[in-house]
């Protein structure tokens, strides 16, 4: 088993298949379990024979910190059960979910450590020093580093919220726990009782640590944004394929590690072959679901490269829009000619960041091809980009 885990530290083994992951949720679940009970019972043991709170707090700590590591194995487990009916998209987003229970879990913790640290220093107990509590603790700190480490290192390996969340809780333990054996020390030497102080101030780390799991969780489950770097392996590879002369409209759904699905509008020349065309994006969804594994659907968008008044006027406007806002992008250029006016029909992509108002846009949009040419009528749909994309032909069309 340890060869194993060796192995998928140094990612020498398919981190996103399912069985892979639920081996080392439950390497890195078990673990933690052994390790924190074992911390309990030396701490508990000390604070209550020297009679120190926050030796005592150090221990309920970890012991809920055993029962995030069974939940955090109990959870890996219900994550890696593939999809049925019920859950087309599989169960990976368990991790997630267990990652806010924890979150909430480390919270109460905090709230209740402040209520008896308070009390404690308002009603201090008399300073005592102990070598065992210092080796106790002493031995806490490199314990926690070694969890932490381990954690990091495979929650960064499988991109796993629920790992890196208990990889944050290990490195808050280890820092609160420097802080009670500061208190240990300091105390007898000052003559003066630092306990309680050092129980909020442990209190703290636990409550900075639960509240920043609960965002980064919470972020997972309404759904973020694709990152830049996988917004580009996947522009960057539908571009790469001959016949696809632009992209837009890119949308991405994660539902937990190894569980992305996405869709985008490709651009093709209206001249060539239906067949020959959807051939080629049958190619693309299959390469990219073998390589990468991102479920991708593609929708075909003819552009008619050919005629030249359509493509002046797509230069044209696409400059204009640019000059409107340099963060807005067109796509879908069409012309709809009549006898007495034509119509330029087209989508343009607003960032959520653009303060412009949508009737703002269409209200510019609309007079600047006006005063361009009065017989020329725009059609204007504004669209919200769900994701940026980079390359200089993504929003031709």
């Amino acid at each position: 088993m340890w060869g194993k885990a060796r192995a998928a530290l140094l990612g020498r083994q398919n981190i996103d298949d399912a069985d892979v992951r639920r081996r080392y949720g439950r390497l890195a679940g078990l673990v933690g379990i052994g390790v924190n009970l074992l911390l309990f019972a030396g701490k508990l043991g000390a604070g209550l024979a020297f009679h120190s709170v926050s030796v005592s707090a150090d221990a309920v700590n970890n012991l809920s910190d055993a029962g995030t590591s069974l939940l955090a194995l109990v959870s890996l487990r219900m994550a890696s059960k593939p999809a049925d009916a019920e859950h087309p998209f599989g169960h990976a987003r368990m991790e997630y979910i267990a990652s806010l229970v924890m979150a909430f879990l480390i919270l109460l913790l905090g709230v209740e450590l402040i209520k008896t640290s308070v009390h404690k220093i308002i009603t201090p107990d008399a300073i005592t020093f102990s070598a065992v509590t210092v080796w106790v603790l002493a031995l806490s700190i490199l314990a926690k580093a070694g969890l932490y480490a381990l954690n990091k290192r495979l929650g960064r390996r499988m991109e796993s919220a629920l790992l890196k969340a208990t990889a944050a809780d290990s490195m808050a333990d280890m820092l609160s726990t420097t802080a009670v054996l500061f208190s240990t020390i300091l105390s007898p030497l000052l003559r003066k009782p630092l306990d309680g102080y050092m129980g909020v101030l442990v209190a703290l780390f636990i409550l900075y640590t639960g509240f920043r799991i609960l965002m980064e969780s919470q972020d997972y489950l309404l759904g973020q944004a694709p990152g830049a770097e996988l917004t580009r392996l996947i522009s960057r590879y539908v571009l790469g394929y001959d016949g696809i002369i632009g992209i837009h409209d890119l949308m991405v759904h994660t539902y937990g590690p190894g569980r992305c699905f996405a869709s985008v509008h490709a651009e093709v020349p209206a001249t060539r072959d239906i067949i020959d065309s959807h051939d080629i994006i049958d190619d693309i969804e299959r390469d990219i679901a073998a390589e990468h594994g991102i479920h991708l659907v593609i929708h075909l968008d003819p552009v008619d490269t050919q005629d030249e008044e359509t493509a002046r006027l797509r230069s044209d406007v696409q400059q204009m829009v640019r000059q409107i806002e340099p963060s807005l992008s067109m796509h879908d250029f069409r012309i709809r000619r009549g006898k007495t006016h034509s119509k330029l029909i087209f989508d343009v992509a607003v960032p959520y960041a653009c303060a412009m108002t949508d009737e703002q846009i269409r209200a510019a949009i609309e007079k600047g091809i006006k005063a361009k040419d009065g017989s020329y009528y725009a059609v204007v749909t504004l669209d919200r980009t769900y994701a940026s994309l980079s390359q200089p032909n993504a929003d031709r069309g």
